[in-house]
């Protein structure tokens, strides 16, 4: 039985992927265009294909997480750890999304690094070896 933390990262995992395929079935109908943002190798494109994998990858991730045993010992870290990789896994594509629309979003990047590195960091310390 997963402790009550990881069943948001479970609903976050889940609600990413779903997300990221309905993003995917948007985006897909117009990438057959030459010049659909600016082209193929144009930053915007290549920030909202970013923004669309990372919702995928990091809603794995979430679940990954949601399903992984924790010792009892180690329940402080995994619920910091658990927010990290929510919001993380949630400012990540925003952020991404919003820098392809304006280019001066770019130094909100360091949020979602931060909670990601952060819930990396406890998550290594907190696991099982």
């Amino acid at each position: 039985m997963p402790a009550p933390f990881h069943v948001w990262n479970w609903y976050a995992g889940w609600g990413l992927l779903l997300v990221a395929f309905v993003t995917g079935a948007g985006l897909g109908l117009f990438f057959h265009e030459e010049d659909f943002w600016d082209g193929y190798a144009s930053f915007r494109r290549r920030l909202v294909r970013l923004g669309h994998i990372a919702l995928a990858a990091l809603g794995m991730v979430n679940l990954l997480f949601a399903l992984s045993p924790w010792p009892v010992a180690s329940e402080w870290q995994a619920t910091p750890a658990s927010v990290g990789w929510i919001f993380g896994a949630i400012f990540m594509p925003v952020t991404c999304f919003l820098t392809a629309w304006r280019k001066g979003f770019r130094p909100l990047f360091v949020i979602p690094v931060s909670l990601l590195v952060l819930a990396v960091v406890l998550t290594l310390w907190g696991g099982h070896p």
